[in-house]
C-alpha cells in the first residue's frame, strides 16, 4: 500500500482530520514523555509536587517573611503556591515544546506525520504534573479554611488559555530552535525572566492600576490572578486583565502556529 503526500492547498492552519488519523501516535508520544520523565527515579510523580512546593518555601521565607511582600490578605504560602503550580506547568510546557523538534530529530527526518504533534506533546503531558500539584493546592485550601465559590466553574477556561499561550510560544521556539540551535540556551533565561514579570511572588495589586492593561500583555498575568480570584477569593475577578491576557494568548497561539507551519517544510532538511 502506497500513500501519496501532497502539499495542502489554501490557508489551513490545522488539519484536524489528519491529526485524528495520527491520534495513536500522539497518545504514544504523550505517554512516552511522561514515562521518560519519571523513569529510574526514586520519587517518581512526587517531582510534580516537589518543585513548586520547595519554590514556595523559599519564596515564603525571603519574600513573605523577610521582605514582607503583601499577599492580598491570605497566608503567603498558599498565595504563592497557587501561582507556582500554574507557572511550573507553563514554564515546563514552553521548555519541553521549544526543545521538542531537536529532541525528536530521528522521527522528523525519517517518517511523515503531522509535525504539529511534536511541540504539542509536552503541553498535553504537562497536564498530569499540573493535576497532581493542583490536588496539593486543594489540600492547602482545606488546611487554611479557604473554599472556592461557584466561579470555580470558570477554571477550565483559564487552563485552556494557559495551554494556548504555552502552545503558541512553544511552537514558535521549536521552529526557531530547529534552525538556530543556540535558542535552547536562551529558553531558560526567558522562562526565569517571565517568572519575575508575572505576579507569582507579589500580587498584581502592587503594580499601579494605570499600568494594569500593559502588565496584562503578559498572558500569565490574567491566568494567575484569575486562579487566585476564583480559588482563593483574594480579589474580584480581574476581568479587564483577563480579557487582555486572553487576547494575547490567542494571538500567541496563532502567531506560533503560523510560523511553525511556514517552517514545517524545512524541518527534515535543517534539523
Amino acid at each position: 500500500m502506497h500513500m501519496i503526500i501532497k502539499p495542502k492547498k489554501g490557508l489551513q492552519l490545522v488539519d484536524f482530520k489528519e491529526l485524528r488519523e495520527y491520534k495513536d501516535l500522539f497518545y504514544f508520544l504523550v505517554t512516552r514523555d511522561i514515562k521518560v520523565r519519571y523513569s529510574q527515579t526514586v520519587l517518581g510523580g512526587l517531582w510534580a509536587i516537589i518543585q513548586p512546593f520547595f519554590s514556595m518555601i523559599v519564596f515564603t521565607l525571603f519574600f513573605g517573611v523577610l521582605a514582607k511582600v503583601p499577599s492580598d490578605g491570605i497566608p503567603y504560602p498558599i498565595f504563592n503556591f497557587s501561582a507556582m503550580i500554574a507557572w511550573t506547568y507553563f514554564a515546563g510546557a514552553i521548555t519541553g515544546a521549544g526543545n521538542s523538534l531537536v529532541g525528536n530529530a530521528h522521527l522528523v527526518s525519517k517518517i511523515y506525520f503531522p509535525r504539529l504533534i511534536i511541540p504539542l506533546t509536552p503541553v498535553v503531558a504537562g497536564l498530569l504534573d499540573f493535576s497532581i500539584a493542583f490536588v496539593v493546592l486543594v489540600g492547602m485550601m482545606l488546611y487554611f479554611h479557604i473554599y472556592p465559590t461557584i466561579t470555580v466553574l470558570f477554571l477550565p477556561v483559564l487552563i485552556i488559555l494557559m495551554m494556548l499561550a504555552a502552545s503558541g510560544i512553544g511552537m514558535f521556539l521549536a521552529a526557531l530552535n530547529a534552525k538556530y540551535r543556540d535558542i535552547k540556551y536562551t529558553i531558560p533565561f526567558l522562562v526565569q525572566l517571565g517568572m519575575f514579570a508575572s505576579p507569582i511572588v507579589y500580587p498584581a495589586s502592587m503594580v499601579p492600576e494605570k499600568y494594569h492593561l500593559i502588565y496584562a500583555l503578559n498572558p500569565m498575568v490574567g491566568v494567575i490572578e484569575g486562579f487566585r480570584s476564583i480559588l482563593l477569593g483574594t480579589v474580584a475577578f480581574p476581568t479587564e486583565m483577563f480579557l487582555v491576557s486572553a487576547l494575547i494568548s490567542l494571538s500567541l497561539f496563532i502567531i506560533g502556529l503560523l510560523y511553525f507551519k511556514q517552517m514545517e517544510r524545512y524541518f527534515a532538511d535543517i534539523i
